[in-house]
């Protein structure tokens, strides 16, 4: 199941619009974003989602909206322009966003004089761009409601603590956040177009270690992603041809694999599982606009640690995560890509296939609605329920029955593990 990888092309191609939503520093200071009431710090319960931070925002006189949190966006997107409409936001341009992937750009308006808030945080006078097509069809790829993402104005702003084990956000105001080195291991970050960037890691790649510059993306659920066309790392030798995503402009096809080891300073990760996206959909983009940059880190990764970003003093704080630091990265044993639609998106239809997976070979199609797994149906679970029942245990057999052109059809394999 591809839905850890595609959120990666958000971090890397909205910094680019940052430029169109940043205010003079004088009205930042009277506007922008802050906590009420004086508040030095505040805390913030989110929800995760195939490794993505769920976040609820209200934009202006909203009902929750739900934003994904992402270290790198330059700029607050509402990806469901229903949304603007319903609330009247006020269009000043349009403007075309350029992504990643084997398509065209897409169109967007820029609105102001929004008020956004989370929480106890808020933003007067906020500008948000809207996108007119949800291209990216995150609600359906998450399998619960998703209007938007943000988060480089919030890192930029504040210390942002994400403790991924209680589901927590901390926004502290720079000024009072004291580094201790109970709180973790420190390690060094540049910001370059809003992203935060990390030269401490070390990769296994054919028996090379070799050091690697990556973007902190929390935008991305896949672990880790590197870019064979802009460094000297080279793909292990088993690996599996698969579609990656959808980026802004279209699919982003590539290959799976894992690299041995993952080193961090001293934390070291094994058998992490790693996308190579194609150079025709995404590395002559990347070569263009960001010659630096090895690949990135995402939230596969990251949740394994307690993460605190201080894009003012220039660093990451890390403190491993104990329940989940050893955990085996696992990808789904089935073969099956799903995507959630219907009320509350509690249907789920088959996307893809890998070819030659367990699924492929037991017969199941792409449109296949699927309504029963191991006798359970499937409208008692949310879509990271269904992900878990297909990354659960290779060997594990599966009975799952589909719906296919208003006939039931059934279909048995085992799950076994592809990469």
């Amino acid at each position: 199941m591809k839905i850890n990888y595609l959120l990666c092309c958000i971090t890397l191609f909205f910094g680019c619009i940052t430029a169109q939503a940043t205010k003079p520093k004088e009205q930042e200071e009277i506007h922008g974003l802050h906590l009420t009431n004086g508040r030095q710090s505040t805390h913030i319960q989110f929800e995760l989602h195939a490794n993505l931070i769920i976040v609820p925002v209200h934009i202006n006189k909203s009902d929750t909206l739900r934003f994904v949190l992402d270290t790198g966006v330059g700029s607050t997107i509402l990806t469901d322009a229903s949304v603007a409409q319903k609330l009247g936001m006020r269009s000043v341009r349009k403007m075309k966003i350029e992504g990643v992937g084997n398509g065209q750009g897409i169109a967007a308006d820029v609105t102001v004089g929004n008020i956004l808030r989370m929480g106890k945080m808020v933003g007067l006078k906020h500008n948000i761009v809207v996108m007119d097509d949800d291209i990216l069809r995150l609600s359906e790829v998450v399998g619960t409601p998703i209007h938007g993402i943000f988060g480089y104005e919030i890192f930029n702003k504040f210390v942002v603590t994400i403790d991924f084990q209680k589901q927590e956000l901390t926004l502290t105001t720079p000024t009072k956040y004291k580094y201790t080195a109970k709180q973790g291991d420190k390690f060094p970050i540049v910001i370059e177009k809003t992203k935060p960037y990390l030269d401490a890691v070390t990769v296994v790649s054919n028996d090379r270690e070799l050091p690697i510059r990556v973007v902190l993306d929390t935008g991305a659920g896949h672990a880790l992603m590197l870019n064979t066309s802009v460094s000297n790392i080279q793909m292990p030798q088993k690996v599996v041809k698969s579609q990656l995503g959808v980026g802004l402009a279209g699919v982003i096809n590539g290959h799976i694999g894992r690299m041995p080891k993952v080193r961090i300073g001293q934390f070291e990760l094994n058998d992490v599982l790693t996308t190579f996206p194609d150079s025709s959909a995404f590395g002559m983009k990347i070569t263009d606009q960001f010659p630096h940059r090895d690949g990135n880190i995402g939230g596969e990764l990251l949740s394994r640690f307690k993460v605190t970003f201080n894009y003012e003093g220039g660093y990451i704080v890390l403190k491993p995560n104990k329940k989940r630091f050893n955990e085996r990265f696992e990808h789904d044993m089935s073969g099956i890509d799903v995507r959630a639609k219907g009320k509350g998106f509690r249907q789920f239809y088959v996307e893809n296939i890998i070819e030659g997976s367990p699924a492929f070979h037991a017969g199941l199609q792409e449109g296949d609605e699927v309504l029963l797994v191991n006798s359970l149906s499937v409208e008692t679970m949310a879509l990271a329920d269904l992900y878990r029942m297909f990354q659960r245990k290779e060997g594990k057999e599966m009975h799952v029955v589909v719906r296919r052109n208003g006939r039931l059809v059934s279909a048995n394999f085992a799950l076994k593990r592809i990469i």
